[in-house]
């Protein structure tokens, strides 16, 4: 029987990519439109990760304005039209990701994404970003049944990309990546750069690193060294 590759999946916003100025940006048209103050990109940490609903209600309570249940929806549907149109006037992979990519392929890793971030959006930035042919699967929100932290996102993307369910390492900044790969048996490394307003280290990753240049280190060793091909 033919050995699959060992794997890294990572999350998107917030750990390959800073997306928060885009995102921030879009919020703020509809809060703007609604006669609202705007907010600061300071505020991304607080605002930002758990997906545009979220993003929404939390950026319109911060304003002192929540919104009532029956306005969200219309906002929602709001926001991902502008945000595609903008999804990379900022947006940029984190300094050292597309490196650490590369040095993974090279050494026989197979790479995925795993993000809460609807598919069609992430697929969207990462071409954007001149980054989608580094992943042999690019699963989000709508790609399966159910989304993070259900552990069955991490195993339905290991099996996408055809990477071997034992060898695999999952690298995101949030409670729920690590929440979804603790659940899923995987060891986490985290970054500690995301977004993410609780220290990324008080969610106890096995791991935790602040620069992807730390990421080959820190990622490896939690596999066994025979996996895969030293660079």
């Amino acid at each position: 029987m033919i050995q699959r590759p060992p794997i890294l999946v990572f999350d998107l916003d917030g750990t390959l990519a800073d997306t928060a100025q885009d995102l921030i940006a879009t919020l703020n048209v509809l809060l703007a439109r609604e006669g609202l103050p705007t907010v600061a990109p300071s505020a991304a940490r607080s605002l930002v990760g758990a997906g545009a609903r979220a993003l929404i209600e939390r950026g319109f309570a911060l304003t002192g304005a929540p919104l009532p249940p029956e306005r969200i929806d219309p906002l929602v549907e709001e926001f991902l039209v502008h945000y595609e149109a903008h999804i990379a006037d900022e947006s940029a992979l984190f300094p050292g990701a597309r490196p650490a990519l590369e040095r993974f392929s090279q050494a026989g890793f197979r790479l995925a994404v795993c993000t809460n971030k609807p598919e069609r959006l992430a697929r969207l930035l990462l071409e954007k970003l001149d980054a989608a042919d580094c992943f042999a699967a690019i699963c989000g929100r709508g790609t399966f049944p159910m989304h993070k932290p259900d552990p069955r996102t991490l195993t339905l993307t290991i099996e996408a990309a055809q990477g071997d369910p034992r060898r695999v390492v999952m690298v995101g900044d949030s409670k729920t990546d690590i929440d979804t790969a603790r659940a899923a048996g995987a060891p986490v490394v985290a970054v500690d750069f995301g977004y993410t307003d609780t220290p990324v280290a008080a969610f106890a990753p096995d791991r935790v690193i602040s620069h992807f240049d730390d990421l080959w280190t820190a990622a490896t060793a939690l596999l066994d060294p025979s996996c895969f091909r030293r660079t």
